[in-house]
């Protein structure tokens, strides 16, 4: 498959990447989060003027939300969670056959 070539800034700074076509998409809005997040931080700490912390944060927050959403989606949360569909189910078809 044919390789898109596409420039991005992030945090100021230009990169070069090739990707495949059908992530153009995808590629352009987490680079859009990241410096959305990165701006943020550099408004809300204003105490650094340094670039590098406020990626150093950006990514610390983007890296949470990996860890958080591994998590969720877990095995035994999954478990748990049909059980918890699978009972709810059973007492819905319980309720509509005696009637």
């Amino acid at each position: 498959m044919e390789k898109l070539s596409i420039r991005v800034s992030i945090a100021e700074r230009y990169y070069p990447l090739k990707i495949e076509r059908e992530d153009e998409e995808k590629v352009r809005r987490a680079v859009k989060l990241i410096n959305e997040k990165v701006l943020s931080y550099k408004q809300s700490h204003s105490e650094s003027n340094d670039m590098q912390d406020w990626l150093a944060m950006a990514s610390m927050y983007f890296a949470m939300k990996v860890v958080e959403n591994e998590q969720n989606l877990s095995l035994p949360n999954a478990i748990n969670g049909l059980q918890d569909l699978d009972k709810k189910l059973s007492e819905y078809l319980d309720y509509v056959t005696e009637k």
